[in-house]
């Protein structure tokens, strides 16, 4: 049953046009030809990545972090509750007011003490300035040397100028040195990025980037199994062109540095519009799935690939819904840009305001006391001087 299933998934028809097969891939008059077994090279470099990448947070970023002005500041850690910790772990790490009312009366605390006891627990998951910093600079060094690297890889060859040449000869297309490090290093860090999501940075579309690192892997895969070199080699350099002005970006804003980020941030926008929704569908995506059928016969690897390539263009779609967001909001006067993908560090001020949000111009909705005067003749927790109501501290007796 295996053996047929085997025989199934690497059937000529499949990968190949008609009159073509896995036979021409072997290697002859000193021309060497992508194999499958050349993968697990991929493998070894993504866990070299894994240790260079732990190395290099923390000999270059932090120093450099530091330079910029990005320091680790101490944090308030909620204290030892076994029924606040419950709750947070198995309902809710943003209680409802009728939760936290109920958490109060079950510890004996107050509302406010339950309200900043989430507060500084939801605090303590979440990575700090620096820890971001460290991985977007760890990026940032990785695409700057793609992208350049790749460039230098590609720019001399002839189905680089010319896309018609880019399935010339196929499969019978001999795999160059540089070809095959370019491979293996951009697949090796598709699948660390991969292997650390889980302890990387979460951010709102966490399983948008698992399904973009999975179908990464798999075009990278597939287009280096069948000999899809040339086009996999011009997909992956346009990806890495904003990619790395993106991670620069990040790091300016961690640092605090809102100019630069924000003209950053305006030539990222620039420049992934014009890559991911201009250049990769009208002429990568159109090329990938018009011209191999102007020379061959439709094969079902064809079809696999085309459909890897529309799911990565959705996924462009989406992120460009959140860099246009961004860039509305920096066009409305907002100077300071956040990722919108990012959990932000919640603030004791935060907090201290949403509880006295409706304490505005003098009066308050809920606590008795409207334009200065005492409402029903009292105010709870207050102070009457005169008939008027004197509000003396905004925050609770309990903080």
């Amino acid at each position: 049953m295996l053996s047929r299933l085997r025989a199934l998934m690497w059937a000529d028809w499949v990968w190949f046009p008609e009159g073509h097969s896995w036979d021409e891939l072997k290697d002859h008059d000193g021309n060497v030809f992508p194999k499958v077994q050349d993968l697990w090279a991929s493998v070894a470099v993504a866990l070299s990545f894994l240790v260079v990448r732990w190395i290099f947070e923390r000999i270059v970023g932090t120093p450099l972090a530091s330079l910029l002005g990005v320091s680790l500041k101490p944090r308030l850690s909620a204290p030892p509750n076994p029924t606040l910790e419950s709750h947070f772990r198995q309902n809710s790490k943003y209680p409802t007011q009728s939760s936290v009312e109920s958490l109060s009366r079950q510890t004996g605390c107050s509302v406010r003490q339950v309200q900043r006891w989430f507060q500084r627990r939801r605090n303590q998951e979440r990575p700090s300035k620096l820890t971001k910093f460290q991985e977007a600079s760890w990026r940032f060094t990785f695409y700057l040397f793609a992208f350049y690297g790749g460039l230098a890889v590609l720019v001399d060859k002839p189905w680089f100028r010319d896309s018609s040449r880019m399935w010339e000869n196929f499969p019978k297309m001999p795999l160059l040195t540089s070809q095959y490090w370019y491979y293996m290093i951009q697949l090796g860090f598709y699948m660390s990025l991969l292997l650390s999501v889980v302890s990387d940075v979460k951010r709102k579309d966490f399983w948008e980037q698992i399904v973009h690192h999975v179908v990464t892997i798999g075009l990278l895969s597939v287009s280096w199994v069948v000999n899809y070199i040339r086009a996999g080699s011009v997909i992956l350099l346009v990806h890495d062109a904003s990619d790395y002005i993106m991670e620069l970006a990040k790091m300016f804003n961690y640092a605090g540095w809102k100019r630069t980020c924000n003209f950053l941030f305006v030539v990222f926008a620039a420049v992934f519009i014009v890559t991911r929704l201009i250049v990769f569908p009208v002429w990568l995506l159109f090329m990938a799935m018009t011209l191999p059928l102007t020379r061959y016969t439709l094969f079902l690897g064809f079809f696999l690939f085309g459909v890897m390539l529309l799911m990565l263009q959705i996924l462009h779609v989406i992120w460009a819904g959140f860099i246009l967001r961004m860039v509305i909001k920096l066009l409305q006067g907002n100077d300071k840009l956040e990722d919108e993908r990012s959990d932000n560090e919640e603030t004791e001020s935060d907090e201290d305001n949403e509880g006295h949000e409706k304490l505005k111009n003098g009066h308050v909705k809920d606590g008795h006391v409207k334009n200065g005067h005492v409402k029903n003749g009292h105010v709870k927790d207050g102070h009457v001087k005169n008939g008027h109501a004197q509000v003396l501290n905004h925050r609770s007796k309990t903080d």
